[in-house]
C-alpha cells in the first residue's frame, strides 16, 4: 500500500531530514532518514527504500552519495526503487538533464522552500506509481518480439509438415494401387499355373472356367473391397490437413502481423566502456546491425542504468575506472532478472586469470581489442537473441 511504502530521506543535514519527514508524515507511515555519512550503506540496506529522496543542498553531494551507494553496496542494484532529487534553482538545469538521461528519476525545486508544500508528497506518489507500473520481472518487449518471430515461423513449419504429409499420403495411395495390381497379377499367374496343370501334384482343378471366375471374383470383390477401404481411410487424413490450414488461417494472419511488429523492435545492447573513442568505434562497427545501443562509462553507471532498462546483451570492458568489469558482471548476474542476459567481456588481453575470473562471474564470452569486425559481429549476433541460447565461446 502507498501509505506503508518504504521511503528513505538521504541528507547530511538533520534539520532538512526532519523537514522532509514532516511534509510526508500525513500520507506515508514508513519514512526513515539517513544523515550519518558513516552509515550510508547500512541505512540504505536496512530500509530498502522504494523511493529514495536525495535531500542535499547541492547537486554534487547528491551525485556523490548515489555513486557511493553503487560503488560500495552489493544490494542497491538488486532493489527496484525510484530516486527523487530536491534541488535549488542554481542546479535546476543540470538536474533536469540528469533526469532526462535517466540517471535519476525526478526532481522537485525545493530550495528556497515554496508555498507548494503538496508538490513533494505528490512526487512520491508519482514515483510509487511508476515503480508499480514498471512490472519488475515482467517479460520485456524484446522477449515478446522474439516469441512473435518464432510464432510467425510456425506457419512455414506447418506448411512444410503438411507438404511432407501430403507426399506420404500420395506414396501410400500409389502403394495401395500397386499392391492391388500386384495381387491381381499374382492371382492370375497362380490361376494360369493351375489351369495348365503345372501344380497337378498339389491341386487338381476339375472346373477350370469356374476356378477362373472364382479368382476374378476374389480380385474384384474381397481384395478390391479391402484395399479400397484402406485407401478410403487415408483420404480423411488428406482432407483434415487441408481443413486444419484453413481453420488456422486467422491465427497465422495474426502471427504475421506480430512478425511485422516484431521487426520494429530492436534488441538493446548495453556497452560499458569508459573510452569515448571506443564508443564511436563500436557505433561505426555496429551501425548496420539491428541494435539499439546504450552506453555507460563505468560499472556504477551501468548498474544504475539497469534499474530502468533491461538489455538483451551487455558488452562489458574489463578495465573500468570504478567497479571493474568482472565485479560489475558478478553483481549483474546476482539479480534474477538479469541472470539470463549474456555478458561479453571486452579486453585488450587474454590472461588466463582474467578469463577464469570473468567466466566465474558469469561472462558468456569475450571480444578482444582492437576489434575484428567479423568476429565482433559473429559474437554479437550469436548472443543477441533472448529466445535462442547459444554455446558460442
Amino acid at each position: 500500500m502507498t501509505a506503508t511504502a518504504r521511503i528513505l530521506v538521504a541528507t547530511d543535514v538533520v534539520g532538512d531530514a526532519d523537514l522532509v519527514k514532516k511534509l510526508l508524515r500525513d500520507e506515508f507511515d514508513n519514512v526513515a532518514a539517513s544523515t550519518d555519512q558513516d552509515r550510508v550503506i547500512a541505512d540504505f540496506e536496512r530500509q530498502r527504500p522504494e523511493v529514495l529522496i536525495l535531500t542535499f543542498n547541492c547537486l554534487e553531494k547528491a551525485e556523490r552519495y548515489y555513486l557511493g551507494l553503487y560503488r560500495l553496496s552489493t544490494l542497491v542494484h538488486t532493489l527496484p526503487h525510484r530516486t527523487l532529487i530536491l534541488c535549488n534553482k542554481d542546479d535546476l538545469r543540470r538536474v533536469y538533464e540528469l533526469c532526462k538521461k535517466e540517471y535519476f528519476d525526478d526532481y522537485v525545486l525545493f530550495w528556497p522552500l515554496t508555498h507548494d508544500a503538496p508538490r513533494l508528497p505528490m512526487a512520491v506518489h508519482h514515483a510509487l506509481r511508476q515503480l508499480a507500473a514498471s512490472g519488475t520481472g515482467a517479460p520485456t518487449v524484446a522477449e515478446f518480439a522474439a516469441q512473435a518471430r518464432r510464432l510467425a515461423a510456425a506457419e512455414s513449419l506447418l506448411e512444410q509438415y503438411a507438404a511432407r504429409g501430403g507426399a506420404r499420403i500420395d506414396v501410400a495411395s500409389r502403394s495401395l494401387e500397386q499392391a492391388q495390381y500386384g495381387i491381381g497379377l499374382a492371382l492370375d499367374g497362380f490361376s494360369h499355373q493351375l489351369s495348365q496343370g503345372d501344380l497337378r501334384d498339389l491341386v487338381d482343378v476339375k472346373d477350370v472356367p469356374g476356378f477362373q471366375r472364382e479368382i476374378d471374383r476374389l480380385k474384384t470383390g474381397e481384395i478390391a473391397t479391402r484395399l479400397g477401404a484402406v485407401a478410403a481411410a487415408v483420404q480423411p487424413v488428406r482432407d483434415w490437413a487441408g481443413a486444419l490450414k484453413e481453420e488456422l488461417a486467422p491465427q497465422f494472419e495474426a502471427a504475421r502481423a506480430l512478425q511485422t511488429l516484431a521487426e520494429r523492435v530492436h534488441p538493446l545492447m548495453l556497452i560499458v566502456e569508459d573510452d569515448e573513442y571506443q564508443h564511436k568505434l563500436l557505433r561505426q562497427l555496429l551501425r548496420d546491425e539491428n541494435f539499439e545501443l546504450l552506453f555507460a562509462t563505468s560499472g556504477t553507471e551501468a548498474l544504475a542504468t539497469l534499474r530502468k532498462r533491461e538489455p538483451d546483451l551487455i558488452l562489458m570492458d574489463v578495465g573500468l575506472p570504478d567497479i571493474d568489469g568482472i565485479e560489475a558482471t558478478r553483481r549483474i548476474k546476482s539479480v534474477d532478472r538479469f541472470a539470463g542476459v549474456p555478458v561479453l567481456m571486452i579486453t585488450g588481453h587474454s590472461e588466463k586469470e582474467i578469463v577464469m575470473q570473468s567466466v566465474k562471474a558469469g561472462a558468456s564470452g569475450f571480444v578482444v581489442k582492437p576489434f575484428n569486425k567479423e568476429l565482433l559481429l559473429a559474437k554479437v549476433r550469436a548472443y543477441s537473441s533472448p529466445a535462442e541460447p547459444t554455446n558460442v565461446a
